[in-house]
């Protein structure tokens, strides 16, 4: 099964996720960073959309037989390499010159929340799927970066109760705090919402990308100085 497709609509392009639960390893990090290339390398492109093919999932997150798989045969370089690329995904996201927008129309969990957090703006389902964060569950703590990546998204005490519970927040929840810009009825819906949206933007991608390089230079910053002693000595899981 692909792991996601790449296509234009005009000035906007579309990146859908296609393995259903949509979970995060080598392999999606790989295809993630050459849709971005795509996307950057085409200089008409004015605005991405991310969403996902599964009715149920936007994505699952961390694909935790490849993690576990991995630290049980010690596999150490795959699980640093990885860590990497989704850093290296969520860098891009972070710094890309044009706004990003998540389609969130499924479950979207750790680091697929996280995912959702690194675009620049969301809309999500409002007839199923959550929003969570269940690493306080799994004893896998957030490295400083993701940290970070969430609060630009979510307010305080949101982060606050959501990292420390584990509990599920809906587009209900998300849409008072500002989080989400849309409430979709549907899949199609939520994806139309986003299009139309990601469609009014016309920017200049030079001043667009410096001014979030310039926005979230300190959440690239902990990539670089607090979150690679930490994948370096492997301390992924509490």
């Amino acid at each position: 099964m692909s792991l996601l497709t790449y296509e234009t609509q005009g000035k906007t392009a579309l990146v859908t996720l296609t393995n259903g639960e949509n979970r995060q390893n080598p392999d999606f990090a790989a295809a993630m960073l050459d849709a971005l290339d795509q996307a950057t390398a085409d200089k008409t492109i004015k605005s991405l959309v991310i969403t996902s093919s599964d009715e149920k999932n936007f994505s699952q997150g961390v694909d935790l037989n490849f993690l576990n798989s991995a630290l049980r045969e010690k596999r150490h370089d795959d699980i640093k390499g990885f860590m990497y690329g989704m850093n290296d995904v969520f860098a891009r996201l972070l710094t890309a010159p044009f706004p990003v927008i998540a389609s969130i129309t499924g479950h979207a969990f750790g680091n697929g929340a996280i995912l959702a957090c690194a675009c620049d703006f969301r809309f999500m389902r409002g007839d199923r799927g959550y929003f969570c964060f269940p690493e306080v569950d799994i004893s896998i703590p957030f490295l400083p970066s993701m940290n970070a990546t969430i609060k630009k998204a979510l307010p305080h005490h949101r982060v606050n109760r959501m990292q420390l519970t584990g509990e599920r927040a809906t587009a209900a929840d998300l849409l008072a705090d500002s989080v989400i810009e849309g409430v979709g009825d549907d899949p199609a819906d939520t994806l139309a919402q986003a299009m139309a949206f990601a469609e009014g933007f016309a920017k200049a991608r030079p001043i667009f990308g410096e001014h979030k390089r310039r926005l979230h230079k300190h959440i690239l910053a902990l990539m670089e100085e607090e979150d690679k002693p930490l994948i370096e000595a492997l301390q992924l899981m509490a």
